[in-house]
């Protein structure tokens, strides 16, 4: 018999601040990858684009952010409870998150 894991929450342990974002793995299988990142403040560095293999969907579970895709020119400001899909191979980036208190993202990595 499989071992049950353990009961987990989605905000215990959220930093207030700090220099990186933090990325925790929640669930990792052959196809799929489920993250949660905590941003407080960051962004991506300028001149950096995700360009990623998989499919991604993404929301947003507390704090806003400005998301940007290579191919618009205006950034998606995405508040709480916002989500989205990002296409395989759509160039991306954070522009800005929520500079005093923490963004926490829900990212779903699907391989195609």
């Amino acid at each position: 018999m499989a071992d049950i894991p353990k009961k987990e929450n989605l905000f215990a342990r959220l930093p207030r601040s700090s220099t990186a974002e933090e990325i925790t793995t929640l669930l990792t299988t052959p196809n799929v990858r489920i993250e949660r990142i905590v941003s407080t403040g960051q962004a991506s560095p300028s001149g950096f684009w995700y360009d990623q293999n998989e499919i991604e969907w993404i929301v947003l579970l507390t704090g806003s952010a400005g998301l940007r895709f290579e191919s618009e020119a205006d950034v998606r400001e995405l508040k709480t409870g916002d989500y989205l899909h990002i296409p395989a191979h759509a160039p991306h980036r954070v522009e800005w998150t929520h500079p005093s208190e923490p963004t926490v993202w829900l990212a779903i990595h699907v391989r195609s």
